[in-house]
Order: C-alpha cells, then structure tokens, then sequence
C-alpha cells in the first residue's frame, strides 16, 4: 500500500524542501513573465508613432487625364487612416503631419485577348508618390531602401476589368484606389 503523507507536518524534509524550491521556482517565472511584459503596448495604437494625434490629407495632385482619381484616392485614403490608425483626419495644415502625394501614372492595358482581338480582361495600373512629414517638415515613416529623397515613396498597385462580370473601368480604377488607401496606410505604421 502507498503510503502517502497527508499534510506537512507528517511530509519529510526532502519532500518540502522540493516543494519549496518549485514554489520559488514558479513565483520567479511569474516576475520575469511580468517584467518581461512591462514595455508591450496593446491595439493599434502601438503600430503607429505615438507623437501624432491628427493627419492634414490635402486632395492629392494627379497627371492623369482621367478625371476625379486624385479626389477619389484622398477620400478613401482619409477613410483607410480614420478606420485603421489611431489618427484623427482633419482639415487644416496644422494638423502634428500632413500627407501629401501624386498620381504619377496611369496606364490601362489589355491582359487577355479573345479570338477577334476583344479584350476580356484589362489591367488598370496606378503609380502614386507619396510625402508624410510632421509639422516642421521631417520625413515620417519606415525608412527606405530605393533611392529616392527621403521623404518620398513612390507606390504602384492595379485592378482588373473583366467585362464579362459587369466590372467597368471605373469598378477597375476603384479597386486600384483602395488597393493603394491600404497600401499607403500601412506604411505609416511604425517599424519593429
């Protein structure tokens, strides 16, 4: 039969001592996990530089001929920054940084041909460039690797038209828009 000690007192030395060092044991993981835990920051205010409140989104410039881009690209970029960032999007040059940018191009240009040369889908491209700087003008951001100036990112993204599911040019256009708001957002994060 297993004769087990049924409290301390009848426990021998051995046994407690165990159970002391493990009790240590435990209690000094415990401090490490939390002091470990101390400097970690939760949401998303943590992927963001924690000295900007407001973002001044000025209507974006465009080289394209195609109309109403630049304004439908700041509009879903001042979306994109109001839904995922801890930003406020406001109107006035104040703001602690403003982003400023420019369609440089845009191209259109068929992917798939049928038979009698009609396109079934087409690709629309768009290439943007992009400042964010604070209020005395310093570049903000991840810092880049392509040798451009500083403050200056230059970003490219497409959407598809395929005429056969009802999608239009502008359906095209939209997709690209918002494929480069997301884009364009996701570099303000800070980097790790």
């Amino acid at each position: 039969m297993n004769s087990r000690p049924l409290s301390l007192e009848a426990a021998g030395p051995q046994t407690i001592s165990r159970r002391r060092w493990l009790g240590c044991a435990l209690a000094l993981a415990g401090l490490v996990a939390v002091e470990g835990c101390a400097a970690y920051r939760f949401g998303n205010r943590s992927l963001y530089p924690q000295d900007i409140q407001t973002v001044y989104v000025p209507i974006f410039e465009s080289d394209s001929f195609r109309r109403n881009l630049a304004e439908f690209l700041t509009e879903a970029i001042a979306k994109e920054i109001e839904l995922k960032t801890p930003y406020k999007v406001v109107g006035s040059p104040e703001a602690d940084s403003v982003l400023t940018g420019k369609i440089t191009t845009d191209t259109k240009r068929v992917v798939i041909e049928d038979p009698y040369d009609y396109p079934r889908e087409t690709q629309i491209n768009m290439s943007v460039e992009v400042r964010w700087v604070d209020r005395r003008g310093a570049a903000m951001g991840q810092p880049l690797s392509i040798p451009v100036p500083e403050e200056l990112v230059i970003l490219s993204n497409t959407g598809m038209l395929v005429p056969e599911y009802g999608q239009s040019v502008s359906t095209a256009q939209l997709q690209a828009i918002q494929r480069l708001a997301t884009q364009i957002v996701s570099l303000m994060e800070s980097p790790w």
